[in-house]
């Protein structure tokens, strides 16, 4: 977004458009691309203008070399899947070519995609290692917060999350303030998070038994964590808003429990 783009440009993403950005710096950019990347089935899951520090770890992104650690230079975006993602990835070449990481392949390209037509640079949580810090960066943007399980909760989606990239933009541009002002689970009286494994695997405050939850899910009682996804998860109060298929957690328990 650093020079005014062909407003008459698109750039083709499956069945979809991603709309180029124009380079009015309004909370109206943060519209343009939340709805850029509803059409490709993803959401924003949170937003910042980030320091120094917490760019170090993005690659590719520019940034001045003598900037203090606490400045603050751009804006980035964290992108999930939103309720309509598995509809879209099922008509995509990635799910449908029998090869490896189907959803990782389908992320990188989509997002790709996006990222070229809007001037931003793009990160993915999968590539690595080093690693870009997402779970960091979700904290920062105050939609994300530490359930009692320690997993990520999120003020829309629960624990049912799925970050697919990230976009940096050298240029800031207004960003809407974040629904919450403190963490749902201070006011979960129930943490069915801690409460609903069927061997606590998942403990208050943690650590999350690995070797439990792999267990379970060999054995028959394990067989709706893997065909619906992890019950502690969904069993988050806010979870129900990913109204997520069955299908799409099927598949990411198939890649997390590989026998």
């Amino acid at each position: 977004m650093t020079s005014p783009p062909d407003t008459d440009r698109t750039v083709a993403l499956d069945t979809a458009t991603a709309p180029v950005a124009d380079p009015v710096e309004t909370t109206s950019s943060y519209i343009r691309l939340q709805n850029a990347a509803e059409k490709l089935g993803l959401d924003i899951y949170g937003s910042l203008h980030p320091s120094h520090a917490e760019m170090s770890r993005f690659p590719g992104a520019s940034w001045p070399v003598d900037a203090a650690p606490s400045t603050q230079h751009g804006t980035l975006i964290l992108l999930g899947t939103a309720p309509s993602f598995w509809t879209h990835f099922g008509g995509s070449p990635e799910a449908q070519d029998g090869a490896t990481d189907p959803v990782d392949r389908w992320s990188r390209r989509v997002i790709t995609a996006l990222a070229a037509a809007w001037q931003a640079t793009p990160a993915f949580p999968f590539t690595g290692p080093p690693y870009a810090p997402f779970v960091d960066w979700a904290l920062t943007t105050g939609r994300c917060f530490t359930s009692p399980s320690q997993m990520l909760v999120h003020d829309r989606y629960g624990m049912m999350i799925s970050f697919r990239g990230a976009l940096y933009f050298a240029t800031p541009f207004d960003l809407p303030p974040p629904p919450r002002a403190e963490a749902p689970c201070l006011t979960c009286d129930t943490r069915p998070c801690v409460t609903t494994c069927p061997v606590a695997a998942l403990n208050d405050g943690g650590p999350y038994d690995l070797a439990a939850c792999h267990y379970h899910l060999d054995s028959p009682e394990g067989t709706s964590c893997l065909s619906a996804g992890c019950l502690a998860r969904r069993a988050c109060p806010l979870s129900a808003g990913a109204d997520r298929l069955p299908a799409q957690s099927a598949h990411h328990m198939r890649y997390f429990h590989i026998k």
